[in-house]
């Protein structure tokens, strides 16, 4: 992982968040920035464990749920919103509890394509979507779940039994972000392209 990229992107997006809010105050029924703003903390949940993480993603599905009062018809904010119950469902243990956020999501998704059906990206959530029960599994059966909300290992086996673990934890780490990373990654560029359109000033220079 490039430790200095991150760093970047969490220097941008503290930056977008803060414009965010700025524009808010003096404006705050524009659906545009409430979307952008949701995004960004999309973005930023992932700098985040645990708890500080989950409150993170709940405050952007409030900013994106405003955005959706302003313009219910805002299919960028609908989107968003279905990342940020995808992010939530998979942190949540039960299968059962997670399916309706899953659920939840893929209702979000469905709205933004029948408003937007030539949005590839909108399409391909949607199919990535029906796959989302099936890596939740994966995720939780190996202990990702528990390493993203920040908890720590717990006594480990043998260093053999241990390397072995390892590894399967690797593989499903690589199908976790096979298919949920570009999500984010997504989100991140639909938050990019949203500021600059708005000509955003530049972060301030490290």
């Amino acid at each position: 992982m490039d430790m200095s990229s991150d760093f970047d992107r969490l220097l941008f997006f503290e930056h977008a968040r803060r414009t965010a809010e700025a524009t808010h105050a003096k404006n705050p029924l524009d659906a545009d920035n409430l979307t952008r703003w949701g995004g960004v903390l999309l973005e930023l949940s992932q700098f985040q464990n645990g708890p500080e993480s989950a409150a993170m993603v709940q405050d952007a599905i409030q900013k994106l749920e405003e955005a959706l009062v302003v313009n219910p018809r805002k299919h960028d904010a609908l989107w968003c919103l279905g990342n940020a119950y995808t992010s939530s469902a998979f942190v949540i243990p039960d299968l059962d509890v997670a399916k309706g956020y899953f659920d939840k999501a893929t209702q979000y998704f469905e709205q933004a394509y029948e408003i937007e059906p030539e949005n590839e990206l909108y399409k391909k959530s949607l199919e990535v979507a029906s796959k989302a029960p099936e890596l939740h599994v994966e995720i939780h059966k190996h202990g990702l779940a528990q390493q993203a909300m920040g908890s720590g290992p717990g006594p480990g086996p043998s260093t053999s039994a241990s390397s072995k673990q390892s590894a399967k934890k690797s593989k499903s780490s690589d199908l976790k972000y096979d298919i949920f990373g570009w999500i984010i990654l997504a989100v991140g560029i639909v938050t990019w392209v949203g500021f600059a359109k708005s000509n955003m000033p530049p972060p301030p220079p490290r």
